[in-house]
């Protein structure tokens, strides 16, 4: 059964941002939060040269996202997330860009439940860890509330017991990835609905979620939430996540706490052969909204990039964010 993992606060898959260094990064920020890593392919995965499935031990609770359609190559991917580790598959049934419409599978799935009902089965039959779909409300002119529902039908029929619902249909033509984020309306009340038609089923949401006040509201009637382009641009809301969903009790890390914690692992990822950026890129927004916190940005994006540059970056832009507030302090003093 996949109720075995705590879904209440999950961060979501996102494209090309929820890589590993980011990962590792908002887990040091929550301790429990539920991680998907960004979209993987199939094809990546079987036929590709790279390590598709990497992730730090530190990561867990994580789970992987995977892109595909054919239940045979998808119930191999999802043996090869259980050997490295996953603590969960979630197939993508919610992404509407042509490059993952050309490879028939993300939202254009939802015009398809059978397909998806086919997949979970294969990939259920193969592992043991909880497979999960995570959808929109509806696509194009499939967009009924019965649409809706007749997919859910299908798919839980196959052994499916936990879906995350991004609360915007999408359209396949005519809007972009970022249009289809912000251009049709939310529609939460319909996956509340949702949760009442099928009250056995793990229903969490996703989409337009900026607080945690607005995610405690959600989870009054659903089982949980999952918070996307919030969580990347401002890292540190997930800092009361622990305590307040959780009931951790344990002593929030500052701001400051997080960027040294971090210096560790930047040192181990470039003896790796990493670049510094390609982990701090990830940090721009952790004093978003803090005094100094425009300076943190500018320094990493100016002198991140540049060749050669090790983990004092971090060291460096914290000395420049620290001065900056004690001159707003001595200034607010007169």
């Amino acid at each position: 059964m996949t109720q075995q993992l705590n879904r209440t606060i999950s961060v979501a898959p996102m494209l090309d941002w929820t890589d590993k260094h980011c990962r590792y990064f908002l887990r040091q920020i929550s301790q429990h939060a539920l991680l998907y890593s960004e979209m993987v392919t199939t094809g990546a995965i079987i036929f590709g040269k790279g390590d598709y499935l990497g992730f730090n031990q530190e990561e867990h609770p994580v789970a992987l996202q995977l892109g595909g359609s054919n239940p045979v190559d998808m119930a191999k991917c999802a043996v090869l997330a259980q050997e490295r580790g996953y603590d969960e598959v979630n197939i993508n049934v919610g992404c509407p860009s042509d490059r993952v419409q050309n490879g028939r599978f993300g939202a254009c799935l939802m015009a398809e439940p059978q397909t998806v009902a086919d997949c979970i089965k294969s990939m259920q039959a193969a592992v043991d860890i909880p497979v999960t779909v995570k959808s929109r409300i509806g696509i194009d002119e499939m967009d009924e509330y019965e649409d809706l529902t007749r997919f859910i039908e299908i798919v839980a029929a196959s052994g499916c017991d936990t879906f995350i619902v991004h609360a915007r249909k999408a359209w396949l033509k005519g809007l972009s990835p970022k249009e289809n984020r912000e251009v049709p309306p939310l529609m939460y009340e319909r996956v509340y609905h949702l949760k009442e038609q099928f009250p056995h089923l793990h229903i969490s949401l996703n989409g337009g979620v900026k607080n945690l006040d607005d995610a405690a509201l959600h989870l009054q009637k659903l089982d949980g939430v999952m918070i996307g382009r919030e969580v990347y641009s401002n890292p540190y809301i997930l800092a009361e996540v622990d305590k307040r969903f959780y009931g951790d009790d344990t002593v929030l890390k500052t701001r400051v706490d997080i960027v040294m914690a971090m210096l560790p692992y930047i040192d181990a990822q470039l003896a790796q052969g990493a670049r510094v950026w390609n982990i701090a890129r990830h940090m721009l927004g952790l004093f978003q909204g803090q005094p100094g916190g425009r300076v943190w940005r500018r320094y990493l994006s100016q002198q991140g990039t540049k060749v050669g540059t090790g983990s004092e970056l971090l060291i460096d832009a914290l000395d420049l964010l620290l001065d900056t507030q004690k001159k707003a302090e001595s200034f607010l003093q007169y």
